[in-house]
């Protein structure tokens, strides 16, 4: 008999989450059919998402959705023998009976067989995961950056923002990132930024923007939203691109925001602006992650953690990340 330690979600957050919005609970896990697989969870990811679309994905009382790196403990399921490594889409969960793939698509996706010794494992939660591809599909898929081209992506010094800064490096492009903190401009710079700058401590968004690039930006990775987008609006360069990947700024507002209306520099500037999410193009998921791993073989990605140790401290970890408390991808540590 097996028992999974599991974190509900007890009430739909209003404004920033509490530690009464969840609840640790305890469960029995049921024998394995035929094509059940039995993970243990090693690290859990935080992410924003799990703030923006969590009345949109869950109800009261469901276990709170997220993805986790996990060990294969016993199997029904001869592509997933034991002792195998899984990103597994089980929520937060110590342990879970699954099939591999359930209506909506995978449920558990093997750790590429590549995987050098030398590399954590647990990066498949960020840099070579879920932030990771992210960042590249978001460039390479919906901006198409091309080689000297200026690209600004706020948020830089998180999860997506630093591999997305990183990428366009590799890919020859000027980068120029925007981070709520001096020290994570300097983590920016660190990285290979060629400019950044703190949001919170400059007089005006639009002349931080432009004097990062004076002669404007060709894409805007968008992770933001808030000020800082209208003024990214007004600095992009005719034809310009967005891809727009998240809103962490407004996640918690319990009254909407209110910006100046954009169509003017829309349509004056003729930009292009695209939502996208990271599955659109999962079928390449594999393959995507064998360049980021060769590419931080040669030392062109560089990647930081902030692990937070013990299941019980899922709810913590997932409110500081959303505060922006330290630099990296957040990661629990079971």
């Amino acid at each position: 008999m097996v028992k999974a330690k599991t974190w509900i979600l007890k009430k739909h957050f209003e404004g920033f989450p509490k530690e009464s919005n969840f609840e640790l609970r305890e469960e029995v896990l049921p024998e394995l059919q035929d094509g059940d697989v039995l993970v243990e969870a090693v690290y859990l990811s935080v992410d924003p998402y799990m703030r923006s679309l969590s009345k949109m994905w869950i109800k009261e009382g469901d276990v709170q959705y997220g993805t986790q790196l996990a060990k294969v403990v016993k199997s029904k399921d001869p592509a997933f023998p034991e002792g195998c490594y899984v990103v597994a889409n089980c929520g937060w969960r110590t342990h879970t009976v699954t099939k591999a793939k359930g209506p909506a698509g995978p449920i558990l996706t093997r750790v590429v067989s590549e995987w050098p010794s030398d590399i954590s494992v647990s990066l498949a939660l960020g840099s070579l995961g879920m932030p990771g591809l992210t960042a590249l599909y978001g460039l390479e898929e919906v901006c198409k950056i091309q080689p000297g081209e200026t690209i600004l992506v706020s948020a830089a010094a998180g999860a997506v923002g630093a591999m997305v800064g990183q990428i366009c490096k590799i890919k020859g492009c000027k980068v120029v990132g925007s981070a709520g903190g001096d020290d994570k401009v300097a983590y920016l710079k660190e990285l290979g930024f060629d400019q950044a700058f703190n949001y919170k401590t400059v007089s005006s968004l639009e002349e931080a923007l432009k004097n990062a690039s004076p002669e404007g930006y060709d894409c805007y990775f968008e992770n933001v939203g808030g000020p800082l987008f209208t003024a990214a609006l007004k600095n992009m360069k005719p034809g310009g691109r967005i891809a727009v990947c998240g809103g962490i700024a407004t996640y918690n507002d319990t009254t909407p925001q209110m910006c100046p209306y954009p169509h003017h520099e829309i349509i004056t500037r003729q930009l292009k602006i695209e939502g996208f999410m990271v599955r659109s193009w999962q079928h390449k998921d594999e393959e995507s992650v064998k360049r980021m791993l060769k590419w931080m073989k040669e030392g062109k990605l560089k990647a930081k953690e902030v692990v937070t140790v013990g299941f019980e401290n899922m709810p913590t970890a997932f409110m500081r990340m959303l505060k922006g408390d330290g630099l990296g991808k957040a990661i629990v540590q079971v």
